[in-house]
């Protein structure tokens, strides 16, 4: 990893025989190809460096070593953060 991530970029993480793109934080949002349209997913696509049409899944968030990340993919705009806060709720129910 070449730099450290920021709030709301999008990079690959590799672990294991898994490669795929996540939201970074503290912990990471897997991303996921697979939209449920459920309010604790966060909907990106090719407008955050992203290939097609996915979803950064909130109710499956995971702590992740940031010596995981490999390469940025892009970055969620400052809508996208407030649906990150709005889908944490979601999950959390509060």
């Amino acid at each position: 990893m070449s730099a450290l991530p920021s709030q709301g970029e999008i990079w690959w993480a590799e672990a294991g025989d898994k490669r795929r793109p996540v939201l970074t934080w503290i912990v990471v949002a897997p991303v996921t190809r697979t939209v449920r349209a459920v309010p604790s997913e966060v909907r990106l696509g090719a407008g955050h460096g992203l290939s097609e049409e996915c979803a950064a899944s909130f109710d499956n968030v995971q702590p992740i070593r940031r010596s995981f990340l490999t390469e940025r993919v892009g970055a969620s705009g400052i809508e996208e953060l407030d649906e990150i806060c709005r889908a944490l709720r979601a999950l959390a129910d509060c």
